[in-house]
């Protein structure tokens, strides 16, 4: 029997995000400002606080503008009564964290502190340690989602965790515009297995720079591209997604027995 359809709105945007939390703050605002009742609005790594391959723009970055944002924005989503998934750095304890987090109007507020830090943010950064998920809650029905940023990409074992603990759509935020813009068939390549080999929703927003290197996207379940973007402007990419069409068929017949991931552990 065909699962019951669970649509769920998204629009994915990248924008030139800057060092000025102000500025990239009225962008967001100005584009969830926009959104519909129950659409989910994702916007990429670093959207709120900014962020720069050398770390030490750390130094530079008043926290309590990020916490002012963070409360501005929830309020719009709360009025809008959305949904929006963003990066950000996060100061928490004396250390900051290169976090992605989720805000509703109906739920507390998620966030996930990016495990695998790359090679230039260890020593600036604290790495998080939980693969966690997460539960958008609609009217009728509920789906759950996890989050992975930026070199996360290169570790496919961290997403079949997320699939194998639950999550249904897999939300991929970068700030891939360093290099040779000709790596984009790789990253693009990337997200696509990562859909396919999980089957699950896999949608991805980065930086709109001259030389972003990962595509914005939408991928389903079987790997097709449900929309995609790669430019230095602004861009929405906005789709209705089911669901209902992802499936457990490949990671049932994983051999277990040879190679196991094991979700949930404690």
């Amino acid at each position: 029997m065909r699962a019951k359809s669970r649509p769920l709105s998204v629009v994915v945007v990248q924008f030139p995000i800057s060092l000025d939390i102000g500025e990239n703050q009225d962008t967001m605002l100005s584009i969830v400002a926009e959104s519909k009742t129950s659409e989910l609005v994702v916007f990429p790594e670093g959207a709120v606080s900014g962020y720069d391959s050398d770390p030490a723009f750390l130094d530079s970055v008043a926290y309590h503008e990020i916490d002012e944002a963070f409360q501005e924005l929830q309020n719009e989503v709360r009025k809008r009564k959305s949904h929006l998934i963003f990066g950000s750095c996060l100061y928490e304890g004396g250390e900051w964290y290169n976090a992605g987090l989720y805000f509703s109007h109906n739920a507390a507020p998620f966030i996930y502190r990016k495990i695998n830090l790359a090679t230039n943010e260890r020593g600036y950064f604290r790495a998080g340690d939980r693969l966690p998920v997460f539960t958008i809650n609609m009217d009728e029905f509920a789906i759950v989602a996890g989050v992975q940023l930026c070199r996360e990409i290169r570790f496919p074992e961290q997403w079949q965790y997320l699939a194998r603990s639950g999550a249904e759509i897999l939300v991929y935020l970068t700030n891939a515009i360093d290099g040779d813009s000709r790596e984009a068939s790789v990253w693009r390549s990337h997200l696509v297995s990562r859909a396919a080999e999980n089957q699950r929703f896999v949608i991805s927003a980065n930086n709109a720079h001259e030389q972003q290197k990962c595509p914005t996207m939408i991928v389903a379940p079987d790997g097709t591209i449900v929309a995609e973007t790669m430019s230095a402007d602004v861009a929405m990419l906005r789709a209705q997604i089911d669901a209902s069409q992802i499936s457990n068929w490949y990671l049932d017949q994983a051999r277990t027995d040879v190679v196991k991931v094991i979700s949930n552990a404690t």
